[in-house]
């Protein structure tokens, strides 16, 4: 014979399952928000990935596994410098169920990731590269830029070539999206003679006939972008030529930073570079982050660290607006384009075309007071810069 239920035991019974229930919801409320962070990890550019990847992470760290407030499980992919290797990635990560990505370095790379994801629907949020054609009419309101527009850097190098009274410049960089994107934007404020412009392989490691060329054409300067290991390659063999005692160099500082200094040595002391921070700005959040990535690391963070630590705490601005919850897609939207976070640079906003608008700087490289070399703050070069494409830029709704 079959038992009557009390009332009470019914109710005891149904509480239990609305427990569970609402057990289960908290702990997928709790699952980690996975970011595809695909990066260069090997060949010798693999620094620039490793600097980029450890600074996300410390920003993570410091967080407690949280970015935002919210729990984070970052997925890391190696491109290998190939464009094909970084769209298999993305494509396998989105087929995962992955909503957001960062961490690409290379311009051309960045081409071959973006339009898969956010045609499908995800956002990416770039943590260097800045190409011109994203820029202007192929903006798109699921990506961002955390670092700079690829001209920025080079617009300011021709406004410092201008005040350092250099009239005749050669510029020099590799063929691809970002190095025809150097070469347009300091043109683009530079007021002297280009006495020519050479561009160069992506992956070249012999400048002998570059470095002869210039012997004979003897600018005033040259203005170089040479990223990686090509850069250092390139510096090495500039000084070893003895062109840097009679042609002064100007770049990027992303094309001699810590560690490219590190590995060029005294090759690069008394050249100028332009950008948007300086391991010596002396601000209280880029003093803290600096202190930290060395005792994280062991060693200095480059560009590219403090550009993916910003990038990840941007990040984390969206991911407190919306709860983690990446189909609330107009609200994350909202709060990347009206950034909650303190910036290591110092001020810090995006642009109708979501790229920033920030200040731009010289340094020059010398001695510190132990007798190792860095990049020093000369001066403020232009203030609230924005990109010249953003005017081309109707960004969908």
């Amino acid at each position: 014979m079959i038992k009557k239920q009390k009332k009470g035991g019914l109710s005891a019974a149904l509480a239990a399952v609305m427990g569970t229930v609402a057990a289960m919801g908290a702990a997928h409320a709790a699952d980690p928000v996975k970011i595809g962070f695909i990066a260069t990890l090997s060949t010798p550019a693999g620094y620039i990935g490793e600097d980029e990847r450890d600074a996300f992470n410390l920003a993570i760290k410091q967080g407690d596994g949280k970015l935002g407030g919210v729990p984070v499980q970052l997925v890391i992919e190696d491109d290998g410098l190939k464009p094909a290797n970084a769209k298999q990635a993305a494509d396998r990560l989105l087929q995962s169920g992955v909503k957001l990505f960062t961490g690409v370095n290379f311009s051309n790379v960045l081409a071959a990731v973006v339009p898969s994801v956010v045609k499908s629907g995800a956002f990416y949020v770039s943590l260097n590269p800045g190409p011109s054609n994203f820029a202007g009419e192929k903006c798109d309101p699921n990506y961002f830029v955390a670092s700079y527009q690829n001209d920025a850097f080079h617009t300011a190098g021709g406004v410092a070539a201008n005040e350092l009274g250099y009239k005749r410049v050669v510029l020099l960089a590799p063929n691809y999206q970002a190095g025809r994107d150097a070469i347009e934007g300091f043109k683009r404020t530079y007021k002297g003679e280009v006495v020519a412009e050479i561009y160069t392989k992506l992956d070249q490691s012999d400048f002998s006939v570059e470095l002869a060329r210039l012997r004979s054409l003897a600018p005033e300067a040259i203005y170089q972008f040479h990223p990686g290991g090509t850069g250092i390659n390139f510096v090495k063999q500039y000084a070893a030529a003895g062109l840097n005692k009679s042609i002064p160099m100007l770049m990027p500082s992303f094309s001699m930073d810590a560690r490219m200094i590190q590995a060029t040595g005294d090759a690069s002391a008394g050249s100028y570079t332009t950008g948007i921070w300086s391991q010596d700005f002396d601000n209280p959040q880029s003093k803290a982050f600096v202190k930290a990535f060395k005792e994280a690391y062991g060693r200095v963070p480059t560009d590219y660290a403090m550009q993916a630590y910003d990038t990840a705490n941007l990040i984390g601005a969206g991911l407190k607006a919306t709860g983690g919850d990446l189909s609330k897609a107009a609200e994350f939207r909202a709060a990347l384009r009206n950034p909650a976070f303190t910036s290591l640079r110092g001020k810090f906003s995006m642009n109708t075309n979501q790229h920033p608008i920030q200040d731009l700087y010289l340094m020059r490289i010398g001695k510190d007071s132990d007798g190792t070399l860095s990049p020093h703050l000369v001066r403020k070069l232009v203030s609230d810069d924005k990109d010249a494409y953003a005017q081309f830029c109707k960004m969908p709704s």
